[in-house]
Parts: structure tokens; sequence; C-alpha cells
């Protein structure tokens, strides 16, 4: 099942921005509860763990679609964690906030679930589809005037250099895989590769 969790509680927990804004760290930056500034030593097993949970709630992945994601990532020719990201990278629910279609990684799979998106002309209404370079994601012509696409793309948040976007026609196209150093930097993907190699 999805973590329903709210949101701000998990970031404070982990010391990570989900949302990917800093929003949530921005008042509090202890763990929740009573001893949340109690600092504790954390085993390596736990850190393996943290590192696995940042990335999968900030993709907003359940545990079994993310180990499956691990285990293609795993059985690819390059590095395993880059690999990784990459994969998660190219769910089309994250080119939709990529895109700047949606505010959040949320928004943008309600979106894609609520049919708004196409991809290369036709209707995808699953989140976690992988797209293929050079695949041209589209809002459908009769969601373009929706008040949340249309928030979102006037923000004008800088777009990454891996998706082209034309914010008139409300298009954009998936252009090449990323680099590690356009991916979260506060991310230990080697950490989550030992966490799943334990489990081998």
């Amino acid at each position: 099942m999805r973590n329903t969790k709210p949101v701000w509680k998990q970031s404070r927990r982990l010391g990570f921005s989900i949302l990917g804004t800093g929003e949530e760290l921005r008042k509090r930056q202890t763990a929740p509860g009573q001893h949340g500034a109690d600092k504790k030593k954390i085993s390596e097993y736990g850190k393996q763990l943290a590192e696995k949970q940042k990335l999968r709630h900030m993709y907003g992945v359940n545990e079994r679609q993310f180990r499956r994601l691990f285990a293609i990532a795993s059985k690819s020719k390059g590095i395993t964690g880059l690999s990784f990201m990459r994969i998660l990278e190219s769910r089309l629910d994250n080119l939709v906030f990529r895109a700047n279609f949606a505010p959040t990684r949320k928004a943008a799979r309600q979106l894609v679930n609520h049919g708004h998106i196409v991809v290369n002309g036709k209707k995808v209404d699953i989140p976690s589809y992988l797209c293929s370079i050079n695949d041209v994601i589209s809002v459908k012509d009769s969601s373009k005037e929706l008040k949340i696409i249309k928030d979102s793309l006037a923000k004008n948040n800088p777009v990454v250099k891996y998706v082209e976007l034309d914010a008139e026609k409300k298009t954009c196209k998936y252009l090449r895989l990323p680099e590690r150093n356009e991916l979260p930097q506060d991310i230990q993907e080697s950490q989550i590769v030992e966490y799943y190699n334990r489990l081998l």
C-alpha cells in the first residue's frame, strides 16, 4: 500500500525534503514526537533503510513497485544506483512534475490518473508508466485550461535539462537520461544498493 502519512512528518523523521522544496524543514528540522531532538547512534542498516525511504517517499512509490524497479536496474549494464534513479526519473508522473505541469509529484500522479495526460498522442492514465527517450508528453487538449496546470506553469520554475518544455502548447519531450549531477545530491544511492543486496 502507498504511504499516506503526512509528508511533513515523514520529511522531519528522515531529515530530508520529500517535496524537494525544503518547505517541510524550514520551521522544525527535528524528528516528530516528544524526543524528536534526541540524537541516537544509527546502525549501518538504519542508514541504508533511511536512504531507501527518502528516495521511495520522494517519488511516491510503494515498496513492491520500488523493489521491482530496483530489480530491473540491477540487471542493467550500468551502475545499479544510477540506473535505478534514472528509471524513477522516467516515470510518467515524475516527468509531468519535471515539466511543471503540476506543483508536486502527488499532484502529477492525480493528473495522470484522471486522464489529463497523453504520451505520443495517446492517453496514458498509469502514473508508473516508464517513458522512453524522445517520448512527447502533453496535456490533453480538453485539460489545458485546468487551474492547477496553469498555476504551476505560471511559477516559471526551472525545468531540468533532459526535458524540453513548450509551455505555450503544454507539451514536453524527454530528451535523454539524466546525469548523476542532475539528480538529487542528498541521496546516497550506494546505501540503497547495499540495503537490497542484504535481502538477496
